[in-house]
C-alpha cells in the first residue's frame, strides 16, 4: 500500500512538472529552457543562471516558479513522511488518485493548440494590461525572432574599430542599431553616434545576429580568445 502512494505521488509530481513546463513554454520559454528552469525550481536545486533571469524578470513565469518550489518543498516532506513513517492509515490513495487523474486531464488540455494559443493570446494581454513596457523582461519587448540579438562589443587594442567614428559605422541597409557606448564608467546614449571609438569602448548593439557577427567578428573572435584566456589563468 505504501509502495502504490509513492508510485501515485511520483506521477503527481511529473504531472505538475509536465504542466508547469507547458506554461512556461506558452509564456514564450523555449522547450528546453523551460523543462530545465522547472526542474530546478521544483527540486530548489536553485541553478543561477542567466536563463533563470528569464523567470525572475517576468511576472507570469515568477508565480508559476514559486509554486514550483512550494509544492517542491511540500512534495519533499510527504516522501520523508511516507519512508520514515509508512504513513500508517493516514494514506488516502483514492483521494490522490483523484488529484492525480484531474492534473493528467489539466495538462493533456492545455497541450491540446488551441487552447495553447489561447492562453498565449491571455497570457500576452495579461501582461499589456498589468505592467509597463520597462517592467517586461528585455526578451519579450526586443526579441521579436530568433534572429535578433543584442551584444556588447569590446573594442580590444588590435580592433581596425578604433579611429573611426561611430555615425559611419553601419550602412543604410545594415540591419544594426547602436543602443549606447559604454566607456569607463560612463554610459554614453545621447552621442552615441557622434563618438569617435577608442580602446576599451564597449558597444552595445542591436539587430540581426547575422549582421552583428559579420559586422564585429574580429572583435567577438578577440572577446572569446580573451575569455579564454581568463579562464585558463583562473583554473591554473
Amino acid at each position: 500500500m505504501e509502495m502504490l502512494f509513492i508510485v501515485i505521488y511520483m506521477i503527481l509530481i511529473a504531472l505538475v512538472l509536465e504542466v508547469s513546463s507547458t506554461l512556461l513554454i506558452i509564456s514564450g520559454l523555449k522547450k528546453e529552457i523551460a523543462r530545465f528552469q522547472a526542474v530546478s525550481m521544483l527540486t530548489a536545486t536553485g541553478f543561477t543562471t542567466l536563463e533563470s533571469e528569464l523567470i525572475l524578470r517576468h511576472p507570469i513565469r515568477r508565480n508559476i516558479g514559486v509554486f514550483l518550489i512550494l509544492f517542491g518543498v511540500f512534495s519533499l516532506a510527504v516522501l520523508i513522511s511516507i519512508i520514515s513513517n509508512l504513513m500508517g492509515q493516514n494514506l488516502r490513495i483514492p483521494a490522490l488518485t483523484v488529484v492525480t487523474i484531474g492534473l493528467a486531464i489539466i495538462w493533456l488540455s492545455i497541450k491540446n493548440k488551441k487552447i495553447m494559443s489561447l492562453l498565449k493570446r491571455k497570457f500576452h494581454r495579461h501582461l499589456n494590461q498589468q505592467f509597463e513596457l520597462h517592467q517586461l523582461p528585455i526578451e519579450e519587448i526586443l526579441y521579436t525572432s530568433d534572429t535578433d540579438w543584442i551584444k556588447d562589443v569590446h573594442i580590444h587594442a588590435d580592433s581596425k574599430l578604433i579611429d573611426q567614428r561611430t555615425d559611419t559605422l553601419f550602412g543604410q541597409e545594415e540591419d544594426i542599431l547602436m543602443l549606447f557606448v559604454q566607456r569607463d564608467d560612463q554610459k554614453i546614449r545621447h552621442q552615441c553616434l557622434k563618438l569617435t571609438i577608442q580602446e576599451g569602448d564597449i558597444l552595445f548593439v542591436y539587430g540581426s545576429k547575422l549582421a552583428i557577427g559579420e559586422k564585429f567578428h574580429h572583435e567577438l573572435v578577440s572577446m572569446k580568445l580573451s575569455d579564454q584566456k581568463e579562464q585558463h589563468v583562473v583554473s591554473m
